[in-house]
C-alpha cells in the first residue's frame, strides 16, 4: 500500500495529514429562507463572502500545513483576479488538486468518469430524488466534472435547478468517521441530508483512494425488517448517527453523541459493530439535551492537547455563573437542562457499564489513562466561562475546534470570550490571513508551532451552525502514541 492511500486516525489531536473538506458549492447559495429550517439552516448565507473571505482562507491554511508544494510561494498568483478565485473550485483550471486535501466533488468526478459506476450514480441519484426520464437523459449525458457538480449543487449547467441543495455538505465530518484503520459510514438524521449518504457511499466503495479499505468500511443502517414495521415502530426505531457524534479519542477508545441528530438504536448497533470487528476495547456514550442548540457532542466540546480541552460552559461540574446548585434532580425529577449523562462501555464488560457524573470527570479520565498525559488536566470554558458569553459563543461554535496537531487549533474569529480563555491558557491567538502570510514568507515554521489559537473569519461561515471540526473528515493523523 502506497503512503498517499493511507488511511488511520486513532486521536483527535495528532499531526493531521489528510483530510476529506468540501468548498461552498452554489448549491449553498440557493438557500431561500422559507426552506432554510428544512435544509438545516438558522439563515441564508452571502456565498461570495463565505467562499473568498473566509472558506478561501481556512483551505489555504490546510495546504500549508498538509500540502505546503500546493501553495508555498503561490500566493499572488492564486489570488490574481485573473484566476478568478477558482483555486479551491473543483473542476475549475486553477483548482489545486490535492490528495492530502480532497474534495468530495473531485472524488465523485473521478469515479464518474467510470461508465458502469456513472449509470449506477444516475439512476440511484433520479430515483431518490424522483426526477422526470428527460432530466435522467440530460444527467447521462453529462461530462463527469458536470455530473459531480449537479450532483452535490443540484444545479444543471444551464442553471437549472433541477432538485434540492445538499448544503450541509460542507460539514464533511458528519458523512464518515475514520476509527484506526476502519472507516465508520454514517446514516443522516433528515432527509435533508441523505444524498450526502448516497455520494459518500459511492465514493467510499470506489473510489482508488479506498480501494485498500473496502472490507473495511462499516456501514451504519436501519435493521433489515425494519421496513416491516409500523410508523411509531419506525420513528422509534430508526437508527441515525452523524460523524460530529463521533470521537475516535485514542486507539482503544470511541466517543458517541446521543444527541438530536443521533439515535438510541443507532448508537448500541455501532457498538454492536465495533466490538464484534474488535476495533475499539470501549465506548463512551455521551447523552447531551436533545436541542438544536447542541445538535452534536462536537458543538459542546473538542480537544486541543492531551491534557487540554475546549468544553461548554454551562456543562461543566463547576456549574460556571450559577451561584447555587440545583437541587430538583436530588428530589427524583429530570436532570437540569444542561446536564449530560454518560456511560461507558467496555468490549468484555458489555453488562457491566461505567457511568461519569459529570464530562470533566470523562475528560479527564481519557487525559490520564488512555492518553497518559502527566500534566493536570484543564479546561477552556466557551465564552471564558463568563454568562451570557458562553451560552452566545456556544451556539457560533466556539467548543468547535479543528486540532491541526496538539495544540495548534482551528477557531472562529467571533468567540472573543473564548479565545480570551485560550491566551490565559499561555496560547498565542493569531489571525488566519496573518499567519498565511507570515508561512508563506517562511517567517513561521508549521513544524515549530505549538500552543496556538488561529483566528478563522466566520461572518457567514457561522451561520450555517458548524465550526473547523464540522468542516473537516479526517483520513489520516500520527499517532501521538508511538
Amino acid at each position: 500500500m502506497s503512503k498517499q492511500h493511507q488511511i488511520h486516525v486513532d486521536s483527535e489531536i495528532g499531526r493531521l495529514r489528510r483530510l476529506i473538506i468540501h468548498s461552498p458549492d452554489e448549491g449553498l447559495g440557493n438557500v431561500i429562507p422559507s426552506k432554510a429550517q428544512d435544509w438545516l439552516f438558522e439563515d441564508i448565507i452571502h456565498l461570495d463572502t463565505m467562499r473568498a473571505k473566509e472558506y478561501d482562507l481556512y483551505v489555504k491554511l490546510l495546504l500549508y500545513f498538509l500540502d505546503p508544494e500546493k501553495i508555498k510561494g503561490k500566493l499572488k498568483s492564486i489570488d490574481a483576479p485573473s484566476n478568478n478565485r477558482d483555486f479551491y473550485k473543483p473542476g475549475k483550471k486553477n483548482y489545486f488538486h490535492s490528495d492530502k486535501v480532497m474534495d468530495p466533488q473531485s472524488l465523485l468526478a473521478d469515479i464518474l468518469e467510470d461508465v458502469e459506476v456513472k449509470n449506477k450514480m444516475v439512476a440511484a441519484i433520479s430515483a431518490y430524488e424522483d426526477v422526470s426520464f428527460v432530466i435522467q437523459e440530460i444527467l447521462y449525458d453529462l461530462p463527469a466534472n458536470e455530473l459531480a457538480k449537479a450532483f452535490i449543487s443540484g444545479i444543471l449547467p444551464d442553471e437549472r435547478m433541477i432538485f434540492p441543495p445538499v448544503p450541509n455538505f460542507i460539514f464533511t465530518r458528519d458523512i464518515g468517521v475514520v476509527v484506526n484503520g476502519h472507516i465508520l459510514l454514517t446514516k443522516p438524521a433528515t432527509r435533508a441530508r441523505s444524498r450526502e449518504r448516497i455520494l459518500t457511499a459511492y465514493i467510499m466503495f470506489n473510489h482508488p483512494a479506498f480501494k485498500d479499505y473496502k472490507d473495511k468500511l462499516l456501514e451504519i443502517t436501519n435493521t433489515e425488517d425494519h421496513f416491516l414495521y409500523d410508523e411509531d415502530e419506525k420513528n422509534s426505531k430508526t437508527v441515525s448517527l452523524e460523524g460530529g457524534d463521533v470521537m475516535t479519542i485514542a486507539p482503544n477508545h470511541l466517543l458517541i453523541g446521543l444527541s438530536e441528530r443521533t439515535s438510541l438504536h443507532a448508537v448500541s448497533r455501532v457498538i454492536q459493530i465495533l466490538f464484534a470487528n474488535d476495533v475499539v476495547e470501549k465506548v463512551s456514550v455521551i447523552k447531551i439535551p436533545n436541542k438544536r442548540a447542541f445538535m452534536h457532542i462536537d458543538t459542546t466540546f473538542t480537544q486541543v492537547r492531551k491534557d487540554l480541552w475546549v468544553i461548554h460552559a454551562p456543562f461543566s461540574k463547576k456549574h460556571i455563573d450559577y451561584a447555587t446548585r440545583d437541587l430538583i434532580p436530588a428530589l427524583g425529577e429530570p436532570k437540569e437542562l444542561f446536564a449530560v449523562d454518560i456511560t461507558q462501555f467496555h468490549k468484555d464488560h458489555t453488562d457491566q457499564p461505567v457511568k461519569f457524573e459529570f464530562l470533566e470527570d470523562l475528560l479527564d479520565n481519557i487525559s490520564k489513562n488512555d492518553l497518559k498525559s502527566q500534566k493536570e488536566t484543564e479546561f477552556i470554558y466557551s465564552g471564558d466561562g463568563v454568562f451570557p458569553f458562553g451560552q452566545r459563543e456556544q451556539w457560533t461554535d466556539s467548543c468547535n475546534v479543528l486540532a491541526l496537531k496538539e495544540g495548534v487549533v482551528i477557531a472562529y474569529d467571533r468567540n472573543d470570550k473564548t479565545a480570551d480563555g485560550f491566551k490565559k491558557k499561555g496560547f498565542d491567538v493569531i489571525h488566519a490571513e496573518e499567519l498565511i502570510q507570515k508561512l508563506d514568507k517562511g517567517a513561521i515554521d508549521t513544524d515549530k508551532m505549538e500552543n496556538t489559537l488561529i483566528l478563522l473569519p466566520s461572518a457567514e461561515l457561522s451561520r450555517a451552525r458548524g465550526g473547523s471540526h464540522c468542516l473537516s473528515m479526517p483520513l489520516l493523523r500520527d499517532s501521538i502514541f508511538s
